[in-house]
């Protein structure tokens, strides 16, 4: 809107456009001025696209869209936030064990929601192993940015799908994201560039025996400054096939991997579809979705 009222212009003269005040120029990103959150966010996250694939992909299997969702591992809460702005009806719940992260999406995700669109998100400082009363009867229970690699013991692996199974609602879906491929186990860093900083990924060692590996995130600016390890991981390297059998062993009926297509050039399309049969890309990202009836 301009910064002032117009008034009906004068027949003897021509009409003046109002003008607008200049916006401040954004400054550049830099090592002191950026917020690892914020660029985890812009270079990691697509939430819209995320909850476009599991919003239909729940509309197919049950007929009709999901209300209640869990995200697990939510860290700030980009998906909740998501989730609630798609529906009047939609409710959110977040967990993770990082309660400064959780505050920090308190505060700069969940205040640009509305008041009502607020109310109908939870989120809580909870092991996803012990979700509480409240998160349960969920539609749809999300682990991604693969997040439950972090549970490296088959054990845990398996309390952690028991538990999800029965914080499902009749008929409820679990959604996780998996990647894999010749080139996951390889000790190397892999850059891309994003709006003003260059996103770093950095496999910093994997140990064949037990498969778990330690990887890394960067943020590297324009100036020549940058944050080494913003975040941090130590986490297994597990496949489809150990997650599958797991999910069996929890109890679920069947679970279905959706493998994504090609876009011809030596990438993926980002349209995920049910598979029984992947190609041995040299990386690869894929969707279980785990059904308990």
């Amino acid at each position: 809107m301009p910064d002032h009222a117009m008034t009906k212009p004068s027949t003897r003269t021509p009409k003046r456009t109002a003008r607008r005040k200049p916006r401040p120029a954004r400054q550049p990103l830099t090592a002191a001025t950026a917020d690892r959150h914020d660029l985890y966010t812009a270079a990691v996250q697509n939430v819209a696209a995320e909850i476009d694939f599991v919003d239909q992909t729940y509309k197919t299997l049950r007929g009709q869209y999901a209300t209640r969702l869990r995200e697990d591992f939510c860290g700030t809460a980009q998906t909740c936030a998501e989730w609630v702005r798609r529906r009047p009806g939609n409710v959110a719940v977040g967990l993770d064990l990082d309660e400064p992260t959780l505050q920090w999406g308190r505060e700069k995700v969940m205040s640009r929601l509305t008041e009502e669109q607020q109310a109908r998100v939870i989120l809580k400082n909870r092991d996803v192993r012990d979700p509480g009363r409240k998160a349960r009867d969920m539609d749809l229970i999300l682990a991604m940015n693969f997040s439950s690699n972090a549970l490296m013991a088959r054990s845990d692996m398996l309390a952690y799908f028991k538990a999800i199974r029965k914080s499902l609602a009749p008929g409820g879906l679990f959604i996780m994201d998996c990647y894999g491929g010749s080139e996951s186990l390889l000790e190397q860093e892999e850059r891309r560039a994003c709006k003003g900083f260059t996103y770093v990924w950095d496999q910093v060692h994997y140990n064949p025996i037990d498969a778990t590996l330690d990887t890394a995130i960067h943020f590297e600016f324009k100036d020549g400054t940058s944050i080494r390890n913003a975040f941090t991981y130590h986490w297994r390297l597990w496949t489809l096939a150990e997650l599958r059998d797991v999910l069996a062993d929890a109890g679920f009926a069947r679970s279905t991997v959706y493998w994504e297509g090609d876009d011809g050039k030596g990438g993926g399309d980002g349209v995920f579809k049910p598979a029984a049969r992947g190609d041995a890309c040299a990386s690869w990202i894929a969707y279980i979705v785990a059904e308990i009836d």
